[in-house]
Order: structure tokens, then sequence, then C-alpha cells
């Protein structure tokens, strides 16, 4: 890891109003999750909070887990910087979700207890499908936590007014210390309450944002995009009116326009993948609650969409890209430099204090599902063989939250930096690659069996791993502004490059090919026994949620 040279301090608002009113909301977030953690008596309170919660409540939720701060810190600044190629973010992440509603939803809730596994197991081998289940799902919880971290060194950097890595490196181990108490003692209901704290609040404030906005420029969104390029234009920035077409950042070339599809169709198939997403649906009593979640989450998330077109634009009309730039953070502090910039200190601390909610309750969500996976995954169902007592799965899930959080506050300091929108469409390529072609594969296919699931997981997976870590994302990628000075990759040092792989998302190549491999597998292996049967059996579950309650293994 290189340290580099902190630039010179940049200072806005107070440092101590923010962190008072930043210390307000992680207090209220506390005792809500104290409060949870009284009735968490079994495993299925702790995993899927007894299963109590209505289909809006949990489409709150589900918009609170999935509005993370990718979608308000990351996309804010990848519009204000690339105009309408950033919005593509808002328009893939959305569109998302008409795929995890008409495909898995219902169907996946109908057939399983509290994890993916549980599908995928249920007529095949258990084993061996649970165990890489449980491997896809720690590896996309750790990249989807890389951006949740990255973006919590941005955030407090800003707040504070320090721009030193060591400091922001302590900011990410605050972060992930916070994580591990949310999680052990609040379980599934805790973080649920907090996610829905977190989602009114956010979508709360962006519309305020949004409307203060608005009024500004008379309701004009013509005026507020003219503003922005005439920014642009006034800052030097190359091609200003480029802002408002698309190719600024994926059209300069073939390669980009091949890495744009590769980015799009990561975003499109991957919300139906997150684990973290899916464990959602088993936190309601039944496949139709799961339905109404959904649209609840789509309403409310494809509104906080529209906020992000107009709040990113407006940080380029009235912050500008200069200063974007040269903020703690970089583009992630766009939408907290817009938040001052209208309403000074005050509203600065207010937004800043729901973006670091917003990262606490993903971080939470998603160290819960980990936690979850390996511990009634891989310990009770492989190493215990299902011979293991309730208590005894929950605490090794608590174990299991601890270490998670140790690993997230370590990848976090090296994903400092990064936009975290893009890092969170990393995550989504390996949940497409190595979840969603077997989670369809065993809802719609009868003849899936277990060579196909393993080929499809495994190979998804280690391709999609393996073109990250070789790709410009990890080594090599040069800051045009500024070529001899830190790169744009994870590794900061220029002078290490063992990139080979040339798009920055492998989407294009890893979720096809998985897709394939669950087809070659399965027409080159030998079907389950009674696997007629049982696909009779896991089709009519999927379909009416008869017997759900007994969907842990055959």
């Amino acid at each position: 890891m290189v340290l580099t040279a902190a630039p010179p301090t940049l200072e806005i608002g107070n440092p101590w109003v923010n962190i008072a009113i930043f210390a307000a909301f992680v207090a209220v977030t506390l005792v809500i999750v104290l409060r949870a953690s009284r009735s968490n008596k079994t495993a299925a309170d702790y995993y899927a909070a007894g299963r109590n919660f209505t289909g809006p409540q949990n489409g709150t939720a589900i918009a609170g887990d999935y509005l993370s701060a990718a979608s308000f810190l990351g996309i804010a600044g990848a519009i204000a910087l690339n105009g309408y190629d950033g919005f593509l973010y808002s328009i893939g992440f959305l569109v998302a979700w008409l795929v995890a509603l008409l495909l898995v939803a219902e169907s996946l809730r109908n057939t399983g207890r509290f994890t993916m596994a549980d599908v995928l197991s249920f007529r095949l081998r258990q084993r061996p499908v649970r165990m890489a289940a449980a491997l896809a799902t720690l590896a996309v919880c750790f990249f989807y936590l890389l951006a949740q971290m990255a973006g919590a060194g941005g955030l407090v950097a800003l707040l504070l007014g320090i721009t030193a890595p060591a400091a922001q490196y302590a900011v990410v181990a605050v972060v992930g210390l916070l994580m591990i108490f949310y999680v052990l003692v609040g379980g599934m209901k805790g973080t649920t309450w907090v996610q829905i704290v977190k989602a009114v609040l956010l979508i709360t404030g962006a519309a305020a944002m949004t409307i203060w906005v608005l009024v500004l420029f008379g309701f004009n969104l013509s005026a507020l995009l003219g503003a922005a390029v005439e920014t642009a234009a006034a800052e030097g920035v190359e091609n200003p009116e480029g802002l408002l077409e698309p190719g600024r950042q994926y059209g300069l070339s073939t390669l980009s326009r091949i890495d744009f599809l590769s980015l799009a169709l990561a975003l499109v198939l991957g919300t139906a993948g997150l684990p973290h997403v899916l464990t959602r649906f088993y936190t309601v009593p039944d496949g139709k609650e799961a339905r109404r979640s959904v649209v609840w989450a789509i309403w409310l998330i494809g509104t906080f969409y529209l906020f992000t077109l107009v709040l990113g634009y407006a940080a380029g009309a009235l912050v500008g890209p200069t200063a974007i730039r040269s903020a703690p953070g970089a583009a992630n502090s766009a939408a907290l430099l817009l938040a001052y910039e209208l309403g000074g200190t005050l509203l600065l601390g207010f937004i800043a204090a729901v973006a670091f909610a917003t990262i606490l309750a993903v971080v939470a969500g998603l160290a819960i599902t980990a936690a979850t996976s390996f511990a009634h995954d891989v310990y009770a169902s492989v190493i215990k063989r299902g011979q293991v007592a309730p208590d005894g799965e929950v605490r090794v899930a608590r174990i299991t939250v601890v270490v998670i959080g140790v690993v997230a506050i370590i990848g976090g300091m090296f994903a400092i930096g990064q936009n975290i929108a893009f890092l969170v469409a990393l995550a989504f390529a390996v949940a497409a690659s190595a979840n969603l072609p077997t989670i369809v594969y065993s809802l719609f296919w009868r003849r899936f069996n277990t060579r196909g699931a393993l080929w499809s997981m495994y190979g998804g997976l280690i391709s999609c791993v393996v073109l990250i870590a070789f790709s410009p994302v990890v080594s090599g990628k040069l800051n045009p502004l500024d070529p001899t000075g830190p790169t744009l990759s994870m590794i900061k040092d220029p002078a290490v490059d063992f990139s080979w792989f040339p798009l920055d998302n492998p989407g294009i190549v890893s979720i096809p090919l998985a897709f394939l491999l669950g087809i070659i597998g399965t027409l080159t292996g030998k079907p389950e026994a009674d696997h007629e049967q049982l696909a009779t059996e896991m089709e009519v579950r999927s379909l009416t949620g008869a017997g759900a309650e007994r969907a842990s293994a055959h």
C-alpha cells in the first residue's frame, strides 16, 4: 500500500457541527439496534427477523439496503463529471429490479428459508452446492463492502477536512467496528429497522435538495443542464457540451463502448443475484409479500434515481468539476459539496450524516448476509451435516461477522479514492456471473443438475474475479491529468502494472461464460436421483409457496 503525500486541507463547514450531527445519527441507530436485539431468540430471528415484516416495510428496507453510498455519492459524482454517461448507472441499477421482480423474488421466497443456497440445494446435492454458493456470496459481499468502505473514507475526510491517507484509513476502521457491533447485537431485525430509517431520511434529504435546486433554476431542467455546461466551459473542461450527450466516458473508443456494454450487462443482471438483496425476501411471511416488497422498492428506488439526475448536474453547475476533483473523495464528494453550497454547514452536516448512516446500514446488511451464508451453509450444513443447535449456528455467524469486518477494513483501505458507483458495478458483475445463472436454471430448468450448478458458479466466480484482478481497476490505469502521479487503480504506484485484461468491468465475458458452463455441465452430467419428482415439487413450491417453511433440504 503506497502512502501519497496529502494535498492541502480542504475544509467546508464546521467540523464540530458535522461531528455532532453525525454522532446524533449514530446514537439513534444504536438505540434502534439495541431495542431490536431484545427479540432475537432463535436463528430465524437473527437471520430473517422472525419473518414478521410486511411488504411495504421490507420494500423500504430493500430500498435502504440498495440505495448505498454508490447510489447517493458515487452516481451524483459520476453525473457531475461525466454527465449523461454517469446517469447510465442510475438507469442500470433501476432496470435491474424488473429482472428481480419477474424472475426471482416470489419464487425465491417460496423455495428457501435463510439463504440463496437453500434454493439451489433443494433438488441438487447439498454439500458441494452450498459450499459453492457460500463462496460466491462471500465474494460478492467483499466487493460490495469495498465500495462502502471507500465511500466512508472520502465522506468523513470531507466532514473533518482531512486528506492524509492514514486518517482516512482510521475512518475506514471505525466504520468497520461500528458495522461489527450493529450486526453482532441487532441481527437482521436491527439491521432492517436501521435500513428503513435510513431509506426514509436519504430519500427525504435527496428530495429536499432536488426541490431546492429546481427552485433556484425556476423548475427549468434545461436551464440547469445549460448551467452545468457553462460552468464546465468556464473551468476549461474539454468538450463541455459532451456532458449532455452519450459517449463522454464510454464512447471515446471501441474499447470503451465494449466496456459500457459490459457494465450495462452487469448492472441489469446483477441485482437478481445479489445475496444481501435476496436475503431480504426471507424477512417477509410469504411469496406474496416478497413480490409487494419489490414493487415498493422499485417505486422508492426509481424516485430516488430521478433525484440523482438533478443533484449530479447541480453539483456540476454550482460547485464545478475542478472543486469536485480536488476534494477529499473526489467524485464521491459532489453531493456533499452541493449540500454545503445550498444550505451551508447545517445542510452539509445533515446530508453527510444521512450518507454515513447509509454506509452503516448497507455494510451491516452485507455483513449479516455473508455471516448467515457461512454459518448456515458451510458450518451447519457442510461441516456439521445439519447436526448443530440453532444457538451454535448463530454463535458461528457472530464470529464470522468479526472476521468479515476485519477483511472489509483492510480491503477498504486499498479502495479509497475509487468511484464507489464503479466499485459496486464490480460486485454486480460477480453476482451476475456466480449466482444468477444457477438461480435461473434451478428455478426454471428441470434437467439442471449438480455438475451444471458447480460449473456455472465456480466458472462464473473464478473468471470474474481473475479478470478483475488483472484489469486496469487493480493496476496500471494512469491518470490522464497527471500521468506521473498516483494511478486511478487500487494500487496507486504507477510502476506496478500487471493488467492484461483491457476492460474495467468483466461482465461481458464472465456472465455469458457462466450461463454456457451451466448448460455444458448439465448436458455432460447425470441427472440427480429422483430429479423429476424433486423438480416437480420445487416447481409447485415456487409457484404456490406450499411447504415453504420445510424447504431446508431433501
